[in-house]
């Protein structure tokens, strides 16, 4: 949240109380303020130091006012890096994708329809074996010729059939192939839907971990206006004519609050869409400012689309589509088949029967038999087209992706320099307003206001970089491969 400077001078305190004056600056001054001084002497570091005890009419406010910038003291770096748990991030990240697996119904769903793909698979290799089957009827039958009945009486019958396909010209071959084809673009089906909701699953918790960070940058921002308000509350008690500032900074510490209830409600909006997906019991908050951070190089994931598993259902498919379009142009082509059947019948006339050859089959006429194979070989042909269409486009994808990430890193970077600055402006403008009057309360709370808002940048930059990259990583090998 930015503010916009303006330049009122600040009255000298006139009425104002030495003592008062003093007090209410101490609550802005806190431990960072005596750590910056002492620093400028060459003393020793103010984390390094007990802090001051609070008086009475300060307490509360130092605490505020000084322990963000004591904790950055210590640590050596931006507080956009600061979060709660110290919990693996990476680990944490393979718990909720693999709960998001374990309670999908839609990856249980594929997963039955790949099983499916399976069974048809067996029963087309299956055509090629023997096929026997039995055939018994019992009847009553009855013959009368010229008025007299010449055979009256039950008669049953049991055939025992057996066929089995010789040559076909590679049509149930090609039709089993077409099967397998198929089961191998289920599997891979299978894997692109897992593959969709671990990037749903993982951006997500970026996401969390995003508004995370966002609500403790604004949490402490809310600090630092509360401490201002306390001060100029101190302030106007005893110089009335300062009323103004307090009403500017209370309204500062307003839009600060709505801007961390704001945060908060996106936050909690994030879990509930987290929970949708892994359950209801979400791990506790680990350290997600750096976990896809590294850029991978773009003409390795350029390479890496062939391995995706969107291509390989495709190609998967066209495979099929071919073998298909092959078992129908044999199916108009001559088969030879075994046939072998013996029969025996009992009751008012009995009978036996062997049979055994050879059958052959010769299509002579089949009105459309040309427009059949030309469908499946055009089916195949644009199955052919789908899957160079969409490597094209996962490859152009990447490049943009690519950018994204890159201008994001970098913004991230050069935002690490403005925040320097920007906290060195913010330090230096509090110090001259605490000296009477050479800089106004509206410059120290643009100031602040300024410094926060890159703390947000920051923090923003950082979590799209890494969504981008997760997107990156889906294109090709998944976004579980860097995780590992």
């Amino acid at each position: 949240m930015s503010i916009e400077p303006r330049s009122f001078a600040l009255a000298r305190p006139g009425t104002l109380g030495m003592g008062a004056l003093l007090l209410a600056l101490g609550l802005l001054t806190g431990p960072a303020a005596q750590a910056q001084k002492a620093g400028a002497r060459g003393a020793r570091p103010a984390a390094a130091q007990p802090a001051p005890p609070a008086t009475p009419a300060a307490e509360g406010g130092v605490s505020r006012c000084g322990e963000d910038e004591v904790k950055v003291a210590a640590r050596g770096q931006d507080l956009s890096q600061l979060e709660a748990s110290g919990a693996d991030p990476r680990g944490q990240l393979q718990e909720l994708v693999q709960a998001a697996m374990t309670r999908s119904r839609a990856i249980g769903a594929v997963r039955l329809l790949t099983l499916a793909a399976d069974a048809d698979h067996e029963e087309a290799k299956a055509q090629r074996l023997p096929t026997i089957s039995l055939n018994a009827t019992s009847n009553y039958t009855g013959t009368e010729v010229g008025g007299i009945t010449t055979a009256n009486g039950m008669q049953s019958r049991l055939a025992l059939n057996v066929s089995a396909p010789i040559y076909d010209f590679g049509r149930i071959e090609k039709l089993a192939q077409w099967r397998r084809e198929l089961a191998e673009a289920a599997r891979y089906s299978q894997n692109s839907a897992e593959e969709q909701l671990a990037l749903q699953t993982v951006s997500l918790a970026l996401d969390r971990g995003r508004y995370q960070l966002q609500a403790q940058v604004y949490q402490q921002y809310t600090r630092k206006m509360a401490c201002l308000v306390d001060a100029l509350e101190t302030i106007t008690r005893a110089d009335r004519g300062r009323a103004s500032e307090l009403v500017q900074a209370q309204k500062s510490l307003q839009q600060a609050q709505l801007s961390l209830e704001q945060t908060l409600s996106t936050l909690r909006q994030t879990e509930v869409k987290l929970r949708r997906f892994v359950g209801d019991e979400l791990p506790r908050p680990a350290s997600m400012s750096a976990v896809l951070a590294r850029l991978p190089d773009l003409q390795e994931m350029q390479s890496d689309v062939l391995q995706s598993a969107d291509v390989a259902q495709l190609t998967a498919t066209a495979n099929a589509q071919r073998s298909y379009a092959e078992s129908v142009s044999a199916s108009q082509k001559p088969s030879v088949s075994l046939l072998s059947s013996g029969a025996v019948g009992t009751g008012q006339v009995r009978s036996k029967e062997v049979v055994a050859g050879l059958a052959l089959n010769i299509p002579l006429l089949q009105p459309g038999a040309g427009s059949a194979v030309a469908a499946a070989q055009r089916r195949a042909q644009a199955a052919g087209l789908q899957r160079e269409d969409t490597i094209e486009a996962k490859r152009y994808r990447v490049q943009e992706m690519h950018e994204l990430a890159s201008s994001s890193i970098d913004r991230a970077g050069r935002i690490v320099d403005i925040l320097r600055n920007s906290d060195r402006v913010r330090s230096s403008t509090l110090q001259q307003w605490q000296q009477l009057g050479r800089r106004s309360l509206f410059d120290v709370m643009a100031a602040e206001g300024d410094y926060y808002s890159m703390r947000i940048a920051h923090v923003n930059a950082l979590f799209d970089a890494q969504q981008i990259i997760a997107i990156i990583w889906s294109q090709g090998r998944g976004v579980m491969a860097p995780l590992r």
